[in-house]
């Protein structure tokens, strides 16, 4: 599982020129699924982002997480995480999990976001659309966190 992670003073998803998802300060996370990637990887990479200080304190410090300034996120599935340009120039998606499981996943991980900050503070994209996406970077200040490379697994592997 992939989540790239902006901070962000304000985000929103568009579908065919209709605002379906927003959220003010906080994070946009596209959220990209693996085949391998199952809920005890989504609960435990939830955990991380809701644990992440990435957030400025009053000394401009990056010590606050989501929790401690109020901020809300902006949930965008995003199978092109798993994108391999390593052949050609045309990216492969094989990497990326079936759309059945990848919409699974990412239910779930906005779920937990909204039992942690409460459904008025998360923002969903919708999945499988075409979508706009829009923000006004905070910093900028971007972080991809990868299970794989955090060196955690799925249940089943």
């Amino acid at each position: 599982m992939r989540a790239l992670i902006q901070r962000v003073e304000r985000a929103q998803v568009e579908v065919d020129g209709s605002v379906v998802g927003s959220c003010g300060e906080g994070y946009l996370i596209l959220l990209g699924v693996a085949p391998e990637d199952d809920e005890a990887l989504v609960e435990r990479l939830w955990r991380k982002v809701a644990a992440l200080r990435i957030c400025e304190d009053d000394e401009g410090k990056t010590n606050r997480s989501l929790a401690d300034t109020g901020g809300g996120v902006l949930v965008v599935s995003q199978f092109t995480l798993y994108a391999d340009a390593r052949r050609g120039n045309r990216p492969s998606f094989t990497g990326a999990a079936r759309p059945e499981l990848a919409e699974r996943l990412y239910e779930r991980f906005c779920a937990l976001a909204e039992a942690d900050l409460g459904a008025g503070r998360v923002g969903r994209g919708v999945f499988g659309a075409e979508m706009r996406v829009s923000l006004v970077n905070h910093g900028p200040f971007t972080v991809l966190l990868d299970t794989d490379e955090l060196g955690w697994s799925s249940s089943r592997g």
